[in-house]
């Protein structure tokens, strides 16, 4: 258990509560105390839809604390069941009912004795697991669920489709830009004469999860939800999956040519490469602009590159294969990925950082000082107080990665976004001194080498006075410099001599 003020991944009982939600008529059940209920507000304000499950929280007050909280919890689970007349109800453990020890298998179990509905508790330890973790792991359990039912009841169905089908995995509610990946992977597999079997659990019904079986390989686009449940059509039906990113141009054509080869494995011959060569040359510009003129004035940057398992190893692969950009250090704070990750990108940077710790990744930018970041909603920050412009490629999301305009970050129109999103990131923060010229303003603070430094040091009025007149571009670097230099000679205020001897230090 950790008290922040920042997390990358939210508690295991939000992970449970996106898969819920992202099912068509699952209806989740939290047992928590008042104020952990934030997950309906969350939901319906960033992805700005209406149409999905609400989450029902069974309170833990002060008489559940006194008398136990066993018939609450079995009137709520039955009368979500007589009001709403869900497919599935799953109830959701939290750090509290933990903490209460309270059985809650005991409860589904006296509760769907009584319900039309099936019940189930989310297998999840949540001292143990994160969001993500806890939502791969609730998505696999509801669909063995299901299949095993459909064992018994003999309505599984094994016969495979006619034309060459997938089933996609991992596309849910909160995820970030899932809705516009989602757009473009449709069209991918529409180019390549795949039929789609099955999305889950985005808009799906658990109902239909027997058919899971009949597509002829899964589709995992990322890691960190779907991964287990592909495991596990593999290991029971012998089904093939892909679990390549198809973000960016390198990453989209292993994905193709991993399908080719499945597609070939099961007696059904294609050829892509025709396909892949035009989509690279004439829908995606990445390619091409990664060597125009434009692109020039990005040689000899850095970066840095830090978020979730799938997008930061795809980003670093793009950045340094694709755009020839050097990445200083690249990070995630999926920990339980750790050797994954390491396996892919050990080639492609100097440092590799696995933490799930800001203060960490803040100080590290701060020493490394990059000319442009690619990481999360904190990384974004962090660039803001340093003067680093930061493109943000991966959750925790923020209103910001739910746009109404299409911007995906997979397949070929994936690549178009994701290039202007490195170009800009690189070049608009030179144009920061045309605010100056045009009575703009600079709001960046001073700062030491690190950000969780405790003392700041303090500038004269002359020595901001002259700061600002260094065009906004380059102050930042200025600013940090000069107070790395203040600090190795244990100065506490930065007078204009100071600075100018600085200035010389750093140039000789």
């Amino acid at each position: 258990m950790k008290l922040a003020y920042w997390m990358y991944s939210g508690p295991a009982h939000i992970g449970t509560l996106r898969i819920a939600s992202s099912f068509k008529n699952v209806h989740a059940i939290m047992h928590a105390p008042l104020g952990d209920d934030y997950f309906n507000v969350m939901r319906s304000m960033l992805e700005r839809d209406r149409n999905f499950t609400p989450v029902t929280a069974s309170i833990v007050d002060r008489h559940v604390l006194a008398r136990g909280s066993q018939e609450k919890v079995i009137n709520n689970i039955t009368r979500k069941d007589k009001e709403e007349s869900p497919d599935l109800l799953i109830l959701t453990p939290t750090c509290t009912s933990s903490i209460l020890q309270e059985d809650l298998n005991n409860f589904v179990q006296r509760a769907s004795m009584e319900t039309e509905s099936d019940v189930i508790l989310a297998d999840v330890n949540h001292y143990r697991v994160n969001e993500l973790q806890a939502s791969d792991r609730t998505l696999e359990q509801i669909v063995s669920f299901y299949l095993n039912k459909a064992k018994k009841l003999k309505t599984l169905d094994l016969q495979k489709t006619t034309k060459p089908s997938v089933n996609i995995i991992g596309l849910l509610s909160l995820g970030f830009h899932h809705q516009h990946d989602l757009v473009d992977l449709k069209r991918l597999f529409n180019d390549l004469d795949i039929e789609i079997n099955q999305i889950i659990p985005e808009n799906a019904s658990v109902k239909e999860l027997n058919l899971l079986p009949k597509a002829w390989f899964n589709f995992v686009p990322y890691r960190e939800a779907g991964l287990l449940t592909a495991k596990r059509l593999y290991d029971e039906f012998d089904m093939p999956y892909v679990d390549i990113t198809p973000m960016g141009l390198l990453n989209i054509k292993a994905t193709i040519q991993r399908i080719q080869s499945i597609l070939s494995d099961c007696n059904c011959v294609r050829n892509y490469d025709n396909y892949i060569n035009l989509q690279t040359k004439y829908v995606s510009q990445a390619a091409w602009f990664s060597r125009s003129i434009d692109c020039q004035n990005l040689t000899g940057k850095t970066a840095i590159v830090f978020g979730d398992a799938t997008h930061a190893a795809a980003m670093t692969k793009i950045l340094v294969k694709e755009m020839g950009i050097d990445v200083l250090w690249a990070g995630t704070y999926c920990l339980n990925d750790e050797q994954w990750f390491q396996q892919q990108v050990k080639d492609l940077c100097s440092k590799i950082i696995i933490t799930d710790d800001h203060n960490l990744v803040g100080d590290m930018i701060a020493k490394t000082e990059p000319n442009a970041i690619f990481g999360t909603q904190m990384e974004r920050h962090i660039g803001k107080r340093l003067n680093i412009p930061c493109g943000v490629i991966s959750s925790p999301v923020h209103i910001q990665n739910f746009p109404l305009s299409y911007k995906p970050f997979l397949g070929y129109e994936g690549t178009n976004q994701i290039a202007d999103l490195i170009y800009n990131s690189f070049t608009l923060g030179m144009e920061d001194h045309l605010l100056d010229l045009f009575g703009g303003h600079d709001t960046t603070e001073s700062l030491t080498s690190t950000l969780s430094a405790d003392n700041l040091i303090k500038w004269s009025p002359e020595a901001l006075k002259e700061l600002g007149k260094i065009p906004g571009f380059v102050r930042g670097k200025v600013k940090r410099n000069t107070e790395k230099f203040a600090a190795s000679k244990e100065y506490d205020l930065i007078s204009l001599e100071i600075m100018y001897e600085a200035k010389e230090k750093v140039n000789s």
